[in-house]
């Protein structure tokens, strides 16, 4: 079965949910009307990435620290509030599969810490699945709780069994074999990484997993910040500046590049790819399967929700 796949690597309005959305919306009819089945966001797209906190210093930047987050808990994304129903409409009125990252805020959770998540949404607009970052790296964890398994999941989609991890988890084995587990055809890896590093860890998944392989960061300039952006003169001057390089790749299972990397360019990565090869590339190597030795190694993952409120089955 082929699906053609498209890879946003836009910039997002950062801080702006509702400008953001629209632009995404704008992707995905674009990306719809060039025949996709799949159309994949980067990490934290909604509103964008805190590439700040890169760049703060801890203690001395605690003032800006406090402001740009106010503003990004300002324009999170709510599920349970409906703030991703503008995609949600626009993936069922364009009959596509999408994966997006956003900064969620579960307003009935604790209605101030926010998560690192991705989510499925199918081609007649349901959520099929939100993914939530289980460890939330290095500063990062000044902007992000940790999320649970309940969303460690693959879920049955037109374009295929879609698995998702965000960046760096995709650096814990256990997390991968979790999705390898589940027959998973196309693992979707959001990330704010980039590289040759990066690049490496995309092949290797494919080849490991035997799945498709899609990496996407942000493509992102100085110039490419609002001008109301807080603090935009003392942390980005150069407005020719790179911030994110992007790099978006798709992977063919145990196999190379069929598209990309697409580096330091504001577009659309496409791709046709066929799931069947996901299936033959485990001929030889299936390590959930016959490659894998349940008599001496388990695996077990506790999918329950930590959140006092289920808005997703775990069933």
């Amino acid at each position: 079965m082929n699906t053609k796949v498209a890879v946003i690597q836009k910039p997002p309005v950062l801080l702006d949910l509702q400008a953001t959305l629209a632009n995404a919306i704008e992707d995905l009819k674009q990306a719809a009307t060039a025949g996709a089945g799949l159309v994949v966001f980067p990490e934290a797209y909604l509103p964008g990435y805190p590439t700040w906190i890169w760049r703060l210093r801890p203690g001395g930047d605690m003032a800006m620290a406090k402001t740009l987050h106010a503003r990004l808990r300002d324009n999170a994304v709510d599920l349970p509030r409906g703030d991703l129903q503008p995609l949600c409409d626009a993936a069922a009125e364009h009959g596509v599969t999408v994966v997006c990252g956003l900064n969620e805020l579960d307003s009935q959770f604790s209605g101030s810490t926010l998560f690192n998540t991705v989510v499925v949404i199918g081609p007649d607009g349901t959520i099929l699945n939100r993914h939530r970052k289980l460890l939330p790296t290095n500063p990062e964890r000044m902007v992000w709780g940790r999320g649970d398994a309940s969303g460690l999941r693959v879920v049955d989609t037109p374009a295929g069994r879609i698995g998702c991890l965000i960046c760096w988890e995709s650096y814990m084995p256990l997390a991968r074999y979790a999705l390898y587990a589940q027959n998973i055809d196309i693992y979707v890896a959001p990330t704010w990484d980039t590289g040759d590093g990066w690049q490496a860890t995309m092949r290797h998944i494919a080849r490991e997993g035997g799945c498709w392989v899609i990496g996407t960061a942000t493509a992102l300039q100085g110039s490419d910040l609002p001008a109301d952006f807080p603090f935009r003169d003392e942390l980005y001057a150069d407005p020719d500046e790179w911030i994110c390089d992007g790099d978006a790749v798709i992977v063919k299972p145990f196999g190379g590049p069929v598209a990309g990397p697409l580096r330091r360019d504001k577009d659309v990565l496409f791709a046709d790819i066929d799931l069947d090869e996901a299936l033959d590339a485990r001929r030889s190597l299936d390590t959930a399967g016959h490659y894998a030795r349940p008599d001496i190694f388990q695996l077990e993952v506790n999918r329950k929700s930590l959140d006092p409120v289920e808005f997703i089955d775990d069933a």
